[in-house]
């Protein structure tokens, strides 16, 4: 039994000794229904008042046994609801425990500040392809939503220098600006862009004339759910079929296909290849959107004969099994693996 059932169990002994005691005493001794109650009452409190009346010989022996069961159910309601509090103090500790440990232990996770609806579509996406997330939020009732996810959560000001050291800023991947308020936004990046020049920061932005300050402020990208919205609306209007190509592929539905990026290492076989020569689609058969050079501007739907550099990355769509195996291929050196 679950101390939830157990605590609804003295409940019910509680008040079936109190309507015990109240039909007793009117019945058997004839008093008043507020008589009754009262002395049952003192009789479960322990209180010593005396009799309201005198009792009877029925009435003392009945007395008697309310004392005994009214002793037994208080007794271990205190004790039901000692066990609850403990359990519940218990619990927040270990919780908190827990979570430090996860945070210590973090890295090359993804900080989240806001989590509100789009702090959590963010964490659910990340998640759902197996990365490390940490909210930042000062709203208690979000911070529990958080919680209830298994997700570590740190309850307070996501511009508190503080808080971005406790989430562990300095080994984290991504940062993500999404609370609501776009001044705070705006404070929230340039906090955490003192920390790290090179972290890659996303932020929020419900004003359009915030997008400009936001990303002088620090901030890798901005983005707006008004204007995602609107643009989408557009889209549907004009181009539905394209959308609907996309939602098949990408959607909550989706086909087995994703758009995924691959960095080619310095000491890769694929360095000095031609996308041509390098079979790739041959190989790991994932099509190549573009390359985006370490320095310089993305590269869209390359020839075959451009050349493939050290730290370039491809843009490449395909199944998941397919970008492992694309993966796998740039990865591959000539200590680890040849190249056909």
């Amino acid at each position: 039994m679950n101390i939830g059932h157990r605590l609804i169990l003295c409940l019910i002994l509680l008040a079936a000794v109190v309507l015990s005691g109240c039909a007793g005493f009117h019945f058997l001794e004839h008093w008043g229904w507020f008589d009754a109650f009262y002395m049952t009452l003192t009789t479960m409190t322990t209180i010593g008042y005396g009799e309201i009346h005198p009792l009877s010989h029925a009435g003392r022996i009945f007395n008697s046994f309310l004392i005994v069961f009214a002793v037994f159910s208080g007794g271990f309601t205190i004790a039901t609801v000692t066990q609850a509090l403990l359990q519940f103090e218990f619990g927040k500790a270990f919780g908190r425990r827990r979570m430090e440990r996860e945070l210590a232990k973090l890295s090359g996770h993804y900080i989240i500040c806001g989590a509100g609806r789009v702090g959590r579509t963010v964490a659910r996406e990340l998640r759902a392809r197996g990365q490390n997330v940490v909210f930042i939020e000062k709203d208690a009732g979000r911070a529990e939503w958080a919680a209830n996810e298994k997700i570590p959560v740190i309850l307070g000001n996501a511009s508190s220098e503080d808080c971005l050291k406790h989430a562990r800023i300095d080994t984290a991947k991504g940062f993500v600006a999404a609370v609501s308020s776009d001044p705070e936004n705006l404070y929230i990046v340039l906090t955490a862009r003192g920390f790290r020049s090179d972290l890659k920061i996303i932020a929020r932005a419900s004003e359009e004339e915030a997008t400009s300050k936001l990303l002088r402020a620090g901030a890798s990208e901005v983005l707006s759910p008004y204007f995602f919205v609107g643009s989408r609306i557009a889209q549907l209007l004009l181009r539905p079929n394209v959308l609907d190509f996309i939602d098949a592929a990408f959607g909550t539905d989706r086909l087995d296909v994703e758009i995924g990026e691959v960095r080619i290492e310095p000491k890769s076989l694929l360095v000095g290849k031609k996308l041509g020569d390098a079979a790739i689609r041959q190989q790991a058969d994932a099509i190549i959107l573009g390359v985006k050079p370490a320095e310089g501007t993305l590269l869209f739907n390359p020839v075959p004969e451009t050349v493939i550099r050290a730290n370039d990355t491809l843009i490449v769509i395909g199944a998941d099994t397919q970008l492992k195996r694309l993966e796998t291929l740039a990865s591959a050196t000539a200590q680890s693996g040849s190249f056909r």
